[in-house]
C-alpha cells in the first residue's frame, strides 16, 4: 500500500472514531430491551397496584435529565433511594393509568434497591405505585414514560380472568385491558404476531450490538455461500440456547453474557481484517458466539409468566422474528454497498477494512463498558 493510501485510510478511521464518540448515547442503550418489567394488579377492593422493576442508575439519570439536573454517577443504594424519593412527584407523573380513559393518579414509593458488590449480579430498583379503580370501570390502559426500549407488562385481576403479558414500545400506551370477567388469555395467533414482531424489533432497530455482529459476518466476503454458512451456524446456535435458557436448563448472568457478546463482535470484525476468505474454523467460532447471543436474546423473554401452553409458539415466533431481522440487515447492506462496489479492486481496502475496524472499536468499547458496569 502506498503512503497516500495509508493516509487516506487513517483519515477515514479518524472520522469513524469521531462518529463512534458521537454515537455513545445510542451505544449506552444498545441492549436495553427487557430491562424494565411491570406488573399491574387490579384488586377486589377497587384499588390497583403496580410494581416496576428497572435499572436504578438509568432511572435516576432519566429523572435528572428531565429536571435539567447533572447526572449522578456511582450511586449507592441509599443514594439512589434518596434521589428517587426526591423525584417522587415527577416519577408518579410518568405513570399514566386510566380506567375507561379517566386518569387514576398514582402514589409511588421505593420498595427495594439492590446494587450487589458482585458485578456479576444485576442491579435493580423496584418502584411501587398505587391508585383507585372507579366504580363500574370496564377497561384499564397503562403508559409509562421512563423507559427507552421495549418492555413487558403483566396485568392480573383478582376478580377473575387469566394474567396477560404484553410488550410495549418505550412510552407507547397499552391497548385497553378488559376488567374482571371480560379478561381472556391471548390466542395463539395473537401470541405469534406479538412475538414475531418483538423478535424483529429486538434486532432492528433496538439490537445495535446484534446488528453489528451480523454485519461482521456479512463483511467477510460478498459471496453467497460463506454468508449462508455463517448465518446458518449462528442461527442454529442461538436457537439452541434461546430455548434452553427459556426453559431454565441453562442460566448465566447478563453481567457475564453481555461483555462476551461485545467481545464476539470485536473478534469477528478483527478476523475480517486478518483474512478475506472463509476459513474452516470461522463457522465454528460463529457458532460458539451464537450460543452467547442466544442467551442474550433469552434475556428479553425471561420472567414473562406466559401460560405454559404458549411458551412454544412465543419462542418459535420470536426466533423467526430474529431471523427476518438478520436477513433484512444483510439485504440492506448488500443493496446499499456490496451490489454496487463488490467487484471494484478497492472494495476490501475502502469498505471492508474501515467498516470492520469501526465495528471492532465499538465492540471493544462495549466490552470495557459492560465489564465496568458503566
Amino acid at each position: 500500500m502506498s503512503s497516500r493510501q495509508y493516509r487516506s485510510s487513517a483519515a477515514r478511521l479518524l472520522l469513524l472514531a469521531i462518529g463512534l464518540f458521537l454515537l455513545q448515547p445510542c451505544i449506552a442503550l444498545a441492549h436495553e430491551i427487557g430491562t424494565t418489567q411491570v406488573s399491574l394488579l387490579l384488586k377486589r377492593d377497587h384499588t390497583w397496584s403496580a410494581s416496576i422493576t428497572s435499572a436504578p442508575t438509568v432511572l435516576v439519570n432519566r429523572l435528572e435529565r428531565q429536571a435539567g439536573h447533572p447526572l449522578s454517577e456511582g450511586l449507592t443504594p441509599e443514594a439512589a433511594r434518596e434521589k428517587l424519593m426526591q423525584f417522587s412527584q415527577a416519577l408518579a407523573a410518568q405513570i399514566d393509568v386510566r380506567f375507561d380513559d379517566v386518569a387514576s393518579p398514582a402514589a409511588v414509593s421505593v420498595r427495594q434497591v439492590e446494587m450487589p458488590a458482585d458485578v456479576m449480579l444485576p442491579a435493580f430498583v423496584v418502584i411501587s405505585a398505587d391508585g383507585k379503580i372507579p366504580d363500574g370501570a370496564k377497561a384499564v390502559t397503562w403508559n409509562y414514560g421512563l423507559v427507552a426500549s421495549t418492555y413487558a407488562i403483566t396485568v392480573t385481576d383478582e376478580a377473575g380472568g387469566s394474567p396477560q403479558t404484553v410488550w410495549l414500545d418505550a412510552d407507547t400506551g397499552s391497548s385497553p385491558f378488559p376488567i374482571a370477567a371480560n379478561i381472556r388469555p391471548p390466542t395463539t395467533l395473537e401470541i405469534v404476531r406479538q412475538y414475531l414482531r418483538l423478535g424483529f424489533v429486538h434486532i432492528v432497530p433496538e439490537g445495535f450490538d446484534h446488528i453489528l455482529f451480523v454485519l461482521g459476518i456479512f463483511l467477510l466476503t460478498t459471496k453467497l455461500r460463506p454468508i449462508l454458512v455463517q448465518v446458518t451456524a449462528f442461527t442454529i446456535a442461538h436457537s439452541v440456547t434461546l430455548g434452553l435458557t427459556m426453559y431454565g436448563v441453562i442460566a448465566l448472568s447478563p453481567r457475564i453474557i453481555e461483555p462476551l457478546i461485545a467481545l464476539s463482535i470485536a473478534y469477528v470484525a478483527i478476523d475480517n481484517i486478518m483474512t478475506a476468505r472463509l476459513t474452516p474454523w470461522r463457522p465454528a467460532v460463529v457458532f460458539l458466539f451464537g450460543l452467547l447471543h442466544g442467551m442474550g436474546f433469552a434475556g428479553a423473554l425471561r420472567d414473562l409468566h406466559l401460560p405454559h401452553g404458549q411458551i412454544i409458539p412465543a419462542l418459535i415466533s420470536f426466533n423467526l422474528g430474529i431471523e427476518f431481522a438478520q436477513l433484512t440487515v444483510i439485504a440492506v447492506a448488500f443493496l446499499a454497498v456490496a451490489l454496487w462496489f463488490r467487484d471494484r479492486p478497492w472494495y476490501r481496502m475502502r469498505v471492508v477494512i474501515p467498516a470492520s475496524a469501526t465495528i471492532a472499536a465499538i465492540g471493544l468499547f462495549w466490552t470495557v463498558q459492560r465489564i465496568c458496569g458503566v
